[in-house]
């Protein structure tokens, strides 16, 4: 059976599995014990340690109990080697981390037979996609066609043997099955290769799929469109917080090719850093996520700067005759032990002042706004309007209306900016118990909703308060709704929101060229604000000019990783997939300014409204 073979795929000789070439491996290992033994006096792969390094059961028993920042620490200073016994045992257990999103400390502690038992669940389910996939669970003989996301001139194998590149392309061709959205991920290979150094076929599935669905973290970049946020987000804090190494990268090349240089950020790390640094690097990775290689390629640059500036070697010339790209992937392959070890390079990193986590996750989030906000607007596809009215609750040509004037008594003006004066009995919003608007607020904004939607009673369709902050779970009680109030309190006490007048569920329909529609929605949509400032700020169509631009309809657009509310010029509203982080802006849809004085926010709760027809 293939879980038994899975079982011995691990060398008995060395910490290294049975994927990889014991001969090569073992020469970088005794090239890393020459090196560390002239830097300080001995060790093997890295330099020793006045303390001893922590095991793989002390480590994971830290995670066990909850202790994620110890975890952190631990990681960036214990510099195990690259052939030492630990990470067999502890990379599957920090990915493992990262299933499905769940924090470590709401996992109980497993016992060893309830870890065999899950162990060969999973097992099993893996050799049944491959019998899926290929027909059998024999590695075929002809070469295994990979997924069209690896980019093929990225597959690295470091080490493994022509039989564990077979069984990395067809770990990652069953990734690639069983994920169907992974779009472009040329990360994707070159990280399984790391991971099968160390594990078995089965482990290094599941080590894949936990970093590939990960909600918390991000780890691997899935889209072409993600790809380029990353490298623009690297860009940008190699600006700002090394800003000396960014200038020395600019001086040495044209201004046009400064971005291409940032655009390859991933394989100083991945392609070109020799392996014994690489494997640290990942230690650290597995835990984190992606910031970590953001750092680890900034500390590249730090150090590049450093010795270019006062090394022997005439860089100059080098970099003057072949590049500062080429130069730059030459200091990266040069590196050893008694040179830059790889502690050099993780305190380079992580000493980088400034450089918050949550710093970088904002930089992130504008620049995702602002390509995906290009990728609408300049993109091929075609802006797709939905029907303005279907499958809205109808007033039975406003008859109903007075079937409920005892609830309900407006006074408007033809042209009033103004709420509606409301006399609202016991119903409809006397029932609402909001965690964010009071119950003058609500009857504000209840004054400043279509007429006949004002009949019909709210019903709470998500709350972060109690159905967590995830999006996949707000389209699935949100998206059948037609219309839906979304409502925003952060964590600064701002108060503001959107009807939003279609259902989110259009999100996924297509026009008649068969094209996905980037932005949906009709004009009844509008934004509100009810603190610092109140007011409402409806479609700027809605007094009937025809010579507004694309951006005055761009009302509502969303996917697996955003949703956003208004758009043209900067987008009114924009949440992240775990509801967390967002941003607002002026927009040409609503004519609106930013809704919160920072134009960034942190969510403290959500509140979704749909509305019922049964009284």
């Amino acid at each position: 059976m293939p879980s038994v073979l899975g079982s011995a795929a691990l060398s008995t000789s060395s910490a290294f599995s049975v994927h990889v070439d014991q001969a090569a491996i073992a020469r970088i290992c005794a090239t890393g014990t020459t090196a560390a033994a002239a830097a300080v006096g001995g060790g093997a792969c890295s330099p020793t340690h006045n303390k001893p390094l922590k095991t793989a059961q002390e480590v994971t028993g830290l995670l066990q109990a909850g202790r994620r920042q110890d975890v952190k620490n631990i990681l960036r200073t214990n510099g195990w080697a690259c052939d030492s016994p630990v990470r067999p045992e502890l990379w599957p257990a920090l990915c493992e981390q990262h299933s499905n999103g769940k924090k470590v400390d709401a996992v109980a502690p497993a016992t060893p037979s309830t870890t065999a038992a899950a162990s060969e669940t999973m097992d099993g389910f893996y050799w049944d996609m491959v019998s899926q996939v290929f027909g059998c669970t024999d590695l075929p003989d002809r070469s295994i066609s990979l997924p069209p996301f690896v980019e093929p001139g990225h597959c690295q194998s470091y080490f493994l043997t022509n039989r564990g590149r077979a069984v990395a392309d067809r770990v990652v061709s069953v990734l690639g099955y069983a994920c169907p959205d992974i779009v472009y991920s040329p990360g994707i290979y070159p990280i399984c290769a790391i991971l099968l150094h160390y594990m078995t076929e089965e482990q290094c599935y599941h080590c894949m799929s936990n970093l590939v669905s990960s909600k918390e973290k991000m780890f691997i970049t899935q889209t072409k469109q993600l790809y380029e946020v990353t490298w623009k987000t690297v860009m940008q804090i190699c600006k700002k917080h090394v800003k000396a190494a960014a200038v020395h990268l600019q001086r040495h090349c044209p201004s046009s090719r400064v971005e291409r240089i940032y655009m390859d950020w991933i394989w100083w790390v991945l392609q070109e850093l020799p392996f014994t640094h690489l494997v640290r690097v990942m230690d650290c990775f597995f835990h984190e996520g992606i910031k970590v290689l953001y750092r680890v390629a900034m500390a590249i640059l730090v150090l590049f700067h450093k010795h270019t500036s006062t090394n022997g070697f005439d860089w100059t010339s080098y970099i003057q005759k072949n590049g500062i790209d080429d130069a730059l992937n030459k200091f990266c392959r040069e590196m050893t032990l008694a040179t830059i070890p790889p502690s050099k390079i993780l305190k380079v990193a992580f000493g980088i002042r400034g450089l918050s986590s949550a710093y970088i996750s904002r930089v992130f989030i504008r620049t995702e706004m602002v390509v995906k906000s290009k990728s609408v607007i300049n993109g091929p596809r075609q802006l797709v309007k939905s029907r303005s009215t279907e499958n809205l609750p109808n007033s039975q040509s406003q008859n109903n209306i007075q079937m409920v004037s005892h609830t309900l008594t407006i006074r408007e003006g033809a042209h009033s900016p103004g709420p509606r004066m409301i006399a609202v009995g016991g119903y409809p919003v006397q029932n609402v118990n909001s965690h964010i608007l009071s119950h003058q607020d609500l009857l504000t904004l209840w004054s400043w909703l279509p007429v006949r939607i004002t009949m019909y009673q709210p019903i709470l369709l998500y709350t972060t308060e109690e159905h967590g902050c995830s999006l996949t779970t707000f389209y699935v009680r949100v998206e059948q709704h037609e219309p839906t109030l979304l409502m925003i309190k952060t964590c600064n006490n701002e108060v503001f929101g959107a009807y939003c007048s279609s259902k989110w569920g259009e999100r996924n329909m297509k026009d008649d060229r068969g094209n996905r529609q980037a932005y949906f929605g009709t004009g009844e949509t509008f934004l509100f604000s009810l603190y610092p400032d109140r007011a409402k700020y409806p479609w700027v169509g809605i007094e009937g000019d025809k010579n507004l631009g694309h951006g005055s309809e761009l009302f509502m657009a969303a996917d697996s990783r955003m949703i956003t509310i208004g758009g043209g010029e900067g987008q009114a509203i924009w949440m992240d997939e775990n509801i967390r982080y967002g941003k607002t802006d002026h927009c040409q849809t609503f004519n609106n300014p930013p809704l919160c004085p920072s134009g960034d926010f942190e969510i403290r709760v959500l509140e979704v409204y749909g509305f019922s027809t049964e009284h």
